[in-house]
This record gives structure tokens, C-alpha cells and sequence, in this order.
């Protein structure tokens, strides 16, 4: 019998990735670890790859394992971006710990959407094929799959390499949006009030009026997030940009004040769907748009019966909500429709859901419907497939997974407008430091610099680079890496872009001119309007808060230190409450069980 080889513990480790990796469908090898627990010395600092594979130049967002039989898919609507290259990331990396952070003039918080979609770089997004009934499903999806790679081809021979930002490249995702846009004969746009531009395609806009003849309901979202006077502009600047387009303020939790991580989620909770600001703008614009040829009396009763029904029974029982009829659809069942020419068939008004990631789609439908039917979560692609929601009789909803537009918008932008997750950022640094060079994040957090000059004793007058500000912060809040107990500065720039999502750290761009003309904003006689949308005090200012470092420790540390916090759902779950409070006895602060300060 012959002798053994040999077999160590990093090859037995290394044959587990490669089977795990079958098993999820991978073609090559993967030598990436989701171990980013490797230690920082003064030469080495930490790494952390979350690639799929080596062999591929596309990166898969949440990429998840699949099931055994086959028959379902978890990852076929997930985002595919570009890979960057590691030279690149390393690139930014080191600017991120040697550039010092200066505050930026505020003309450079003024977007103009004409740069950020140039008319001339082909900045478009992939239409459907033609095609016709006596075509097998076969020849349609090779029609569609030579169709998306000749424009991918056609995209970046206008575009040098690193001019574009990230977009989808999932040819699944793109064929939702077509089905939702034949189907429909509203299409409502959705896109945070905190940067709108960025996630307006003026392509859909003309494709959408100009050949389908159809309309467009901008919803300008998350408005609470914003000064009164900026969504204003906002809304004046995109109507005057676009004449067709009906904007509508909305926001899912009006008058919630900023507080603590914990309580924020409390009230989201016991507010109710019900209590959102915009349905029932959204219904007047159909209304205008519809000019009478669909009954939508039925619409408006339901809105006004599920307020009466949250203000009197509150958010524990649905028994005074209207029902609402929810339909799945299989993509063989759709694959083989076509845009109909007839409007409004059968007296029923069909209203599309189209939005980038994390731009509060799921929560607009809810608010739509009057109750949680679609599950919410700050993860990027967490709408996974089609479905429609009867609202009543003659209005029916079609929501549509979240899909990236190709545009020439700052990739740090993009990162915090909330496209992509956190927790699989390679480089979150620079992100950081765009951040701090456009808000007043060093106030707020109240930071100590973690190099004190003997000769500069005020904090204000020192000079912090991105590195600097994620080493301090994870000081402040005792992040400390597993192995060497040094401060963990990778772990403390994901809690900070946490804090920038979530609107707690509020980036908020501004429009061409706003600046100049802020004094007239902020007179506006339709400044009112917004404000009492907003339900709350005119006075309160986004990112004008010193109460982020006042949160205690157990608070911030159930909301950031858990590596796995961007695929729970942001405003709770369908969880036992037996079930919620053992797991939430599982994230208790040590340091708060035993009587000490984790940040002294």
C-alpha cells in the first residue's frame, strides 16, 4: 500500500473554497478570503478582496450559494459590476492616507445632470430587440444576449477606461426593467432627494415620453433627510429640465426626528406605512395624468380609510386595511409579451416601479399599499424578482429589481449614494474623505487626532487625511482588530459610510446655481408645503447634529458591529418577538454588562 501524501491544513482549506465554490457555480478558482481579520504592522496594511474569482473581470454584489435542485436562483437579479483593478484600488487607497482633507466650496456641491450624462458619450441603456410571436423563447434570448453585448461594446468605445461609473452588466436585471416598462402605463421613477441627478436617466426619460408616449411621476424620496429650501430647488430645477415630468415629494417617515440608532429604528416601527407623506400626491398627479379615463375614486378611499384606520388601531392589526392582491410572475410567463399601444386596458391604471439600489423603492410601495408587503433593507438588490400589487380594482403596482444606469458621476459619489454594500467595499477610505471634504463630519463626531503635533493642540487647525479620521473613529468607538488589538480602521470607515447611508452623516448635492440664489429658496412661498410634508420643524438641518456621539455604546454597536448588517432588514422582519429579543441578546455590549467605558 502505498504511503500518504502529505495534506496540510491550508490545502484541506483551499479544497473546501474550491467545492464551495461548484456548489455556487463558479468557474475557476478563488483564492480570496472572507477573512479580513489579517493585521496591519507599520508596513502592512490590511487587505480585504471580496472577489468572486480571479478568472473573471466582473464583480457580483451579495453573491449567495444556490440550491441544490436547481430551481431556484438567489442571484439572478443580483448587481454585476466592473471589477476594479487592484493597482487601482491600491492607488486610491494611498491618497486616502496622504491627501489631508480640505473642506470643499460649496459651488462644488452643485451637480448639473448634463455632466454627469453627457449627450455625447452614448450614455444610454440597452433597449429590446425586435422580435415577433412565431420567434422560440430560444432565438429571443440569443437576439437579447447578442444585443446587450454589442451595446457594452458600443458604451466603452465612446468611453475610455475609468470615465465611466459603475452600472449593471446582469442582462436578467435589464430584461425586468423592459417588461416593467412594457407593462405599464405610468412609470414611477423613484430617486433620493440628497442626490437626484445621479440616478435620473434623461435616456428612459425621452425613451419613455418621447416613443412610448407615455408619462413619468419623478418621486423625489427620503425628503426628510433634506433641507426644506434644497428639495424645493430641487424640484424646480428637474421640471424645468425635463417639461413632461411630474415631480411629487415623498417620504415614508415624516416628522421622525434624528435621535439614536435604536430609537430611529423604534419609531420606524411603530409608525406605521400608513403615516407616509406622498400617496396621496402621487394619486393627484395620476389623476392629472389620467384626465378621467380611469375611475381612481376607489384609490383615494382607500388612502384616507387606511390613515383613519392607523390613527385609530395604530400599527399592531391590519383588520381596518384595505386588502391588497399580490401576484408573482415566472419569466417564462412574461418572456413573450410585448409593449401594448392601449392605455389604461380595461378601465385598470398600471404604475412601474423604477429606481436605482437603496433608493427607498420598497419602502414607496408599502407606504403605496399601507402595510409591509415588500421587505426593506439598506442591501443594494434586495428586490430579487417581478411582482404586481392590486391596490384596488383599477390601480395595479409593477415592482422592478433596482438597476444602475451608466453615467460619468464620481464613483465616491456613487458608493454613498448607497449602490453599493459596505461591507464589500475593498477601499473605503477615499469614500470617507469625499465625505469629510463635504460635510462637517469632524464637528460632529467630535474626534481626537490619533498623531497629536506637540506644536498643534487644537484639533480644528490639524490636518486629518480619510486615514486619519477612520483611525480615530475607531478609537473613539474601541474597534480593535482580532489578533493585535490595533485600531480597526477597515471596520471604522464602513460604520461611517453606514452613518452617511442611513442619513445620519447627510451628504446633501445641490443644483446648478443654488448657492447664488439660497436667499430666494428659502423665502419661497411654497416652502411651507414642503415643511409640513416633512412634519418637522423648519429649523432642524440636515447633517446639522451633535448628537451622532452621544449615542450610547450598546446602541451603535447593535447597528454597526455586526459584520453581517447590511443583509437584515433595515425596519425589522417577520420574525418570531421570542425569536428577535434571543437575538438581540446575543449582540449585548460587554462593556456596558460589566459597568465600563469601552472608549476610555
Amino acid at each position: 500500500m502505498p504511503r500518504k501524501k502529505p495534506f496540510s491544513n491550508k490545502q484541506k482549506k483551499r479544497q473546501l473554497q474550491v467545492k464551495r465554490g461548484k456548489k455556487r457555480g463558479e468557474t475557476g478558482s478563488s483564492h480570496s478570503s472572507r477573512n479580513a481579520s489579517v493585521e496591519r504592522g507599520p508596513g502592512r496594511d490590511r487587505q480585504s478582496d471580496t472577489s468572486d474569482s480571479e478568472t473573471t473581470d466582473m464583480k457580483k454584489i451579495n453573491h449567495q450559494p444556490g440550491t441544490s435542485d436547481g430551481r431556484y436562483d438567489p442571484n439572478k437579479y443580483h448587481l454585476h459590476f466592473l471589477k476594479e483593478s487592484k493597482e487601482e484600488v491600491e492607488r486610491r487607497k494611498k491618497i486616502a492616507m496622504q491627501k489631508f482633507i480640505k473642506p470643499v466650496p460649496e459651488s462644488e456641491l452643485e451637480i448639473d445632470i448634463n455632466h454627469i450624462f453627457p449627450e455625447d458619450k452614448g450614455l444610454t441603456f440597452p433597449r429590446r430587440p425586435s422580435w415577433h410571436y412565431d420567434m422560440q423563447r430560444e432565438a429571443l434570448l440569443r437576439k437579447e444576449e447578442k444585443s446587450f453585448q454589442e451595446y457594452l461594446q458600443a458604451l466603452y468605445s465612446k468611453n475610455p477606461p475609468g470615465t465611466l461609473s459603475h452600472f449593471e452588466h446582469n442582462l436578467e436585471t435589464w430584461r425586468q426593467l423592459w417588461r416593467v416598462m412594457e407593462m405599464s402605463d405610468v412609470i414611477l421613477l423613484i430617486v433620493d432627494i440628497r442626490h437626484p441627478v445621479l440616478q435620473f436617466s434623461p435616456a428612459l426619460y425621452h425613451y419613455f415620453t418621447d416613443e412610448l408616449k407615455k408619462n413619468i411621476i419623478l418621486v423625489l424620496n427620503k425628503v426628510d433627510l433634506c433641507p426644506p429650501p434644497l428639495v424645493l430647488a430641487w424640484k424646480h430645477y428637474l421640471t424645468k429640465q425635463f417639461p413632461h415630468l411630474h415631480c411629487v415629494c415623498f417620504t415614508s417617515h415624516p416628522g421622525q426626528p434624528y435621535s439614536t440608532v435604536l430609537q430611529k429604528k423604534r419609531m420606524r416601527k411603530n409608525a406605521g406605512w400608513s403615516q407616509a407623506g406622498g400617496p396621496i400626491h402621487i394619486m393627484r398627479a395620476c389623476q392629472e395624468i389620467t384626465a378621467g379615463r380611469v375611475d381612481l375614486s376607489s384609490w383615494e378611499k382607500k388612502i384616507q380609510k387606511d390613515a383613519v384606520a392607523m390613527r385609530t388601531e395604530g400599527d399592531h392589526t391590519v383588520d381596518g386595511l384595505e386588502s391588497v392582491l399580490v401576484e408573482h410572475h415566472s419569466d417564462v410567463a412574461m418572456e413573450m409579451n410585448s409593449p401594448t399601444q392601449e392605455l389604461y386596458k380595461d378601465g385598470v391604471l398600471t404604475l412601474g416601479c423604477i429606481g436605482f439600489p437603496n433608493v427607498g423603492k420598497s419602502s414607496v410601495l408599502n407606504s403605496l399599499v399601507g402595510r409591509k408587503v415588500v421587505s426593506v433593507s439598506r442591501t443594494p438588490g434586495h428586490t430579487k424578482y417581478f411582482q404586481t400589487y392590486y391596490l384596488t380594482s383599477t390601480v395595479k403596482l409593477c415592482d422592478c429589481p433596482g438597476l444602475v444606469f451608466p453615467s460619468q458621476v464620481d464613483k465616491q459619489l456613487q458608493i454613498l449614494s448607497g449602490i453599493y454594500p459596505v461591507s464589500q467595499l475593498q477601499e473605503p477610505y477615499s469614500t470617507v474623505g469625499y465625505l469629510c471634504e463635504r460635510t462637517n463630519c469632524l464637528s460632529i463626531l467630535k474626534l481626537t487626532h490619533p498623531d497629536p503635533s506637540p506644536t498643534q493642540h487644537n484639533p480644528d487647525t490639524q490636518d486629518w487625511t480619510a486615514w486619519d479620521i477612520c483611525e480615530a473613529w475607531a478609537q473613539r468607538r474601541g474597534y480593535k482588530t482580532a489578533k493585535a488589538a490595533r485600531n480597526d480602521v477597515y471596520r471604522a470607515a464602513n460604520s461611517l459610510l453606514r452613518l452617511a447611508n442611513d442619513g445620519r452623516l447627510c451628504l446633501c448635492m445641490r443644483p446648478p446655481g443654488y448657492s447664488q440664489s439660497k436667499d430666494e429658496w428659502e423665502s419661497h412661498p411654497d416652502l411651507g408645503e414642503i415643511i409640513a410634508l416633512q412634519g418637522r420643524k423648519d429649523e432642524e438641518e440636515c447633517g446639522e447634529r451633535e448628537d451622532v456621539v452621544s449615542e450610547s455604546s450598546s446602541e451603535l454597536e447593535e447597528e454597526n458591529d455586526r459584520d453581517a448588517d447590511d443583509d437584515e432588514d433595515a425596519d425589522g422582519d417577520d420574525e418570531d418577538e421570542t425569536v428577535k429579543a434571543d437575538r438581540r441578546g446575543l449582540t449585548l455590549n460587554m462593556f456596558s454588562v460589566l459597568g465600563q467605558n469601552e472608549c476610555d
